[in-house]
């Protein structure tokens, strides 16, 4: 396959404080949509109607996409399998009680002493 090469974008391409185009705030609105459907514990605090610039269009966006990686992460360590223990568990004994160590005398053995 062919390697094609992409040119590096002109430092003046992200300006944190130009307002931001109709892509960039679709884009937004498009992650907020996803954020709706993640865990409140994922989710950010950032009214996305008040967003107007590229900066804080960027920090929304690394925000969610963030929150949804981490979400995506602790889900696959939930649904993890333990790993199985090889080998046989064996219970512990008690050692046996000074009463029930004693010979109890039954029928048979009072018959062998005869």
């Amino acid at each position: 396959m062919e390697v094609i090469h992409v040119p590096r974008p002109s430092k003046e391409a992200m300006d944190p404080d130009r307002p931001a185009n109709a892509l960039l705030l679709a884009q937004v609105s498009h992650l907020q949509h996803a954020e709706r459907q993640l865990p409140l514990r994922y989710r950010s605090e950032i009214y996305t109607h008040a967003i107007k610039t590229e900066g804080e269009a960027a920090s929304y966006i690394r925000e969610v996409t963030e929150a949804i990686h981490q979400a995506h992460a602790d889900a696959a360590k939930r649904r993890a399998k333990p790993a199985r223990k090889r080998g046989l568990e064996i219970a512990a004994v008690a050692e046996p009680s000074r009463k029930s160590s004693s010979k109890r005398k039954t029928k048979t053995t009072k018959r062998r002493k005869k």
